[in-house]
């Protein structure tokens, strides 16, 4: 198996699956227990969503992030959280 593409884009956006992805699948009872029960609380209506709040940056910003590679979200969220420590918002 070579390098296989990832399931979702960097929007979020999922690809085409193909057969090696339905053969790589495992049943829900194989997957972590705390994961199950999410994913239950999601299909029963009981798990919270707060939706994001939108947020404007700079369109120049938001490219060198995404310009990092996959999970940029995730990493500009650290840089914010590490700012937060030091200084105070406002």
């Amino acid at each position: 198996m070579a390098n296989r593409l990832p399931l979702t884009d960097e929007e979020g956006e999922v690809r085409e699956l193909d057969e090696e992805d339905f053969a790589r699948a495992v049943p829900f009872s194989a997957l972590p227990e705390s994961l199950r029960n999410k994913l239950s609380a999601i299909q029963n209506g009981k798990a919270t969503f707060v939706p994001d709040e939108p947020v404007h940056l700079s369109h120049a910003v938001i490219e060198r992030f995404r310009a990092t590679g996959t999970g940029w979200q995730e990493r500009m969220e650290a840089v914010l959280q590490d700012w937060l420590k030091t200084h105070s918002p406002g």
